[in-house]
């Protein structure tokens, strides 16, 4: 009996673990290479927004959590793959016409 208690309740701090996590307030990400300026992922601005990292980081939007594991372009946003699923100008500020509020030139 002890057993299945035990394995219950691991099994229910998994299960709640992953809801928890919050996107890292402190941390930013950049990601170089665009003409367009560095993009620049701030996790204080998600996690204001009430994000948490599954929001994003899951089999649909964000397959791969390793910082340059996915080639994203500028017409896979526009076509709402990645960060465009959000930024449409419905949930979130719209990519198009908005350049400078990811892509920042040193």
């Amino acid at each position: 009996m002890k057993t299945k208690t035990f394995m219950f309740g691991v099994i229910l701090a998994f299960s709640f673990s992953g809801a928890a996590l919050a996107v890292q307030a402190d941390k930013k990400l950049e990601y170089s290479g665009s003409p367009m300026g560095a993009v620049v992922f701030d996790g204080q601005t998600h996690k204001n927004a009430g994000l948490t990292c599954k929001d994003c980081h899951n089999s649909v939007i964000f397959p791969e959590m390793k910082k340059g594991g996915v080639k994203i372009t500028m017409n896979d946003l526009y076509a709402g793959k990645y960060c465009g699923r959000c930024h449409n100008g419905e949930k979130a500020f719209q990519i198009k016409d908005n350049c400078t509020r990811c892509h920042h030139k040193p």
